[in-house]
């Protein structure tokens, strides 16, 4: 019996299912339905599944685009550093029909079905980033065209679950733009507003790991919520850890910022007005890269034409019982009142969602 469908059936095993629903692979595999792509194995599962499709992903570099539009589809990794989703899309590159990518269309996997999980493994936009600094090799479209998202929540996700899963990316890694979601045990990698959107996501024993950015004064900004004003809860961050490339100086990444994208309105274009990101750090630990000041501002088009900056104060950016070198005391660093501190329990965060 080949070592890999040894370690499949101890996964299966894992997992509470005598077999997988389906097996990604080079070779085929016995017991399940094997397919050379994942594509080809998402495209197996029922269209409207009341139960998880498990999907298991072999060990290897999986250079595909994907698009996850049925509900209960469950990606299981044989490895969680060797089973890659990846795809190297920017947002200023070109479709096949000669349009950008754009922010909300570059992901290397995009989610817009409920009962979504994760588990034990990496996605990864592979775009070189640091490389396209140097030397830029396409019109930028929004703030560069660098933009390069490795997963993004879209309409239609709702429940979407990842445990032990490393996000890899640079400017615009997760992109949770809608639904609920769960994040446990992940590692996070980016620089420029690397987890952002207007979902409501949870985010617990986290690493949020900020990468180097060459010739930069501002490395990065971690969060970066658009929360709908009615949406109590966006990016919510219980005891994770903010870590950083030994390469980045002190002070020089923001906690976040909040963002007002810009929306087509009747009376015109400009940046979303319902748009006041939410965004908390609880019992988090913060290495000394973190800026004093905690928050940035960010720019946008107001409905008059001008270029206006939205303040930290005029959106919901807190934090609780920061530790570490980076968690400073300062008048721009708002702290969560403390008779709100328990409003951020998981349950109460999910809205009464149990993952299973």
């Amino acid at each position: 019996m080949a070592a890999g469908w040894s370690g499949a059936k101890s996964l299966a095993k894992t997992y509470g299912q005598t077999a997988f629903d389906a097996i990604v692979a080079k070779t085929p595999r016995p017991e399940a339905p094997t397919y050379p792509t994942i594509a080809e194995a998402l495209g197996a599962a029922p269209a409207n599944g009341t139960k998880a499709f498990r999907i298991l992903i072999t060990r290897g570099r999986w250079h595909e685009k994907l698009l996850v539009d049925k509900p209960n589809v469950h990606l299981v990794g044989e490895d969680r550093t060797g089973s890659v989703l990846t795809f190297d899309a920017a947002a200023g590159m070109k479709r096949p029909d000669g349009e950008p990518w754009g922010t909300w269309g570059c992901a290397s996997v995009i989610v817009r079905a409920p009962d979504f999980s994760a588990t034990n493994l990496t996605i990864e936009n592979a775009f070189d980033y640091v490389g396209n600094l140097a030397a830029p090799k396409f019109e930028p479209i929004g703030p560069n065209g660098a933009q390069a998202v490795a997963l993004m929540l879209d309409a239609g996700n709702d429940r979407a679950a990842f445990e032990r899963v490393d996000f890899i990316g640079h400017q615009d890694t997760l992109f949770a733009d809608a639904g609920r979601s769960l994040f446990q045990d992940c590692r996070i990698d980016g620089s420029v507003d690397f987890i952002f959107g207007g979902g409501n996501a949870l985010f617990e024993r986290c690493q949020l790991h900020s990468r180097y950015r060459p010739g930069k004064e501002r490395q990065g900004y971690v969060a970066v919520p658009c929360t709908p004003s009615a949406q109590p809860f966006g990016l919510t961050f219980v005891t994770c850890r903010l870590t950083r490339d030994a390469a980045i100086p002190d002070g020089s990444v923001a906690l976040g910022r909040a963002w007002r994208p810009g929306r087509t309105f009747p009376d015109g274009k400009y940046g979303d007005p319902d748009a006041v990101g939410a965004a908390v750090y609880v019992s988090c630990w913060m290495d000394a890269h973190i800026d004093a000041r905690g928050w940035d501002e960010m720019g946008y088009t107001a409905r008059d034409g001008r270029r206006v900056m939205l303040r930290s104060d005029d959106a919901r950016l807190f934090e609780h019982d920061s530790s570490g070198p980076g968690a400073h005391r300062s008048g721009s660093r708002r702290l969560l009142p403390r008779e709100r501190v328990s409003a951020f329990a998981r349950e109460r965060v999910l809205d009464a969602w149990r993952p299973g």
